[in-house]
């Protein structure tokens, strides 16, 4: 299994946008279409934080798949309605156009027991 985890800093006044956006998704009306959307790309982990910084808020993202690289490819590039809309909500809460590619992060540090 991989894991990737990242910040995106979103943009100034977009963070209800952000909250109400993963609350469809965790629970509410989105929420089977969220796990289908998942389950497609082969993600088997999806976590999502916001965190409040000097500089402005932050979605923090962790996500697990046998394949990571894969699982965003299918996000960026899903034609089903709600990875459309998903991608939307990217864009619109954080300025980042999945369809333009991911640099993932770099990992330094990775400590299990």
């Amino acid at each position: 299994m991989q894991t990737i985890a990242f910040a995106a800093p979103m943009l100034p006044g977009k963070t209800e946008t952000d909250r109400e956006a993963m609350a469809s998704c965790a629970n509410g009306e989105r929420k089977a279409e969220h796990e289908a959307s998942r389950r497609r790309a082969g993600i088997t982990r999806e976590s999502v934080w916001i965190q409040s910084t000097p500089n402005g808020d932050l979605a923090v993202v962790v996500l697990e798949s046998p394949d990571i690289q894969t699982a965003m490819g299918t996000l960026a590039s899903s034609e089903e309605p709600f990875d459309r809309w998903f991608r939307d909500v990217i864009s619109d809460v954080h300025g980042i156009d999945m369809g333009a590619g991911f640099e993932p992060p770099e990992q330094v540090l990775d400590f299990r027991v």
